[in-house]
């Protein structure tokens, strides 16, 4: 798993997999943020906390390749990004084409990038929300996994939408991963559709069929 903040989402992703509600174990934290609270709670839950190197760049990983490598190492087989706030490029993206999630604090395609809270606050939706998408290069727009919606109510603040996205994500996330993760499920036209379909394929399971 990716993160670098605070780690709520993790938090929720961990205590779920701690009931083996999530279809798989979460074998590690890796973290753009020395310092950040998530990294205290990977070590709570007894979960690996690593800091690969970030190299200048604020916005993006200048060396993709250590971290591939801690991932590699680990035989992890799906990345969840849990607030990690850098885009991803091909080297990752190449690696674990269709097996990177994320969620996203907005119903998507509307508001997508940073403070997607705030600009739909600001725009004076009476609903705004989250979702569960697959990552790909074009950003947030990825296969839609799973949403959920949440009402702005009148006299609500931003902090008060804030509260209400975040407490949804909780319940949101680990629900679509196991989902994602347990079910059939298949990719027309960058639809993803549950119900048929061979669902996720691991590479090594790809090869042996092929």
């Amino acid at each position: 798993m990716l993160a670098s903040g605070n780690g709520s989402n993790f938090e929720a992703l961990a205590n779920t997999a701690a009931r083996d509600g999530l279809g798989g174990s979460i074998v590690a934290l890796v973290c753009d943020t020395p310092g950040a609270p998530v990294l205290d709670r990977a070590r709570r839950h007894g979960v690996e906390a690593l800091l690969p190197p970030t190299g200048r760049f604020r916005t993006r990983l200048e060396d993709e390749r250590p971290w591939l490598a801690a991932l590699r190492a680990r035989r992890v087989d799906v990345v969840l990004l849990a607030g990690f706030m850098r885009r991803l490029h091909a080297t990752l993206l190449e690696a674990y084409a269709g097996r990177i999630l994320n969620i996203h604090p907005s119903l998507l395609p509307a508001f997508p990038g940073l403070d997607a809270i705030r600009q739909a606050w600001r725009r004076g939706v009476r609903v705004t929300g989250c979702t569960v998408h697959v990552v790909e290069a074009a950003l947030d727009a990825g296969p839609i996994v799973a949403q959920a919606p949440v009402e702005v109510r009148d006299g609500d603040t931003l902090a008060d939408v804030e509260a209400h996205v975040h407490e949804t994500e909780h319940t949101l996330y680990p629900w679509a991963v196991r989902r994602w993760l347990a079910e059939p499920w298949t990719l027309q036209d960058g639809r993803l559709e549950f119900g048929r379909g061979s669902g996720l394929v691991l590479p090594e399971a790809e090869a042996a069929h092929g």
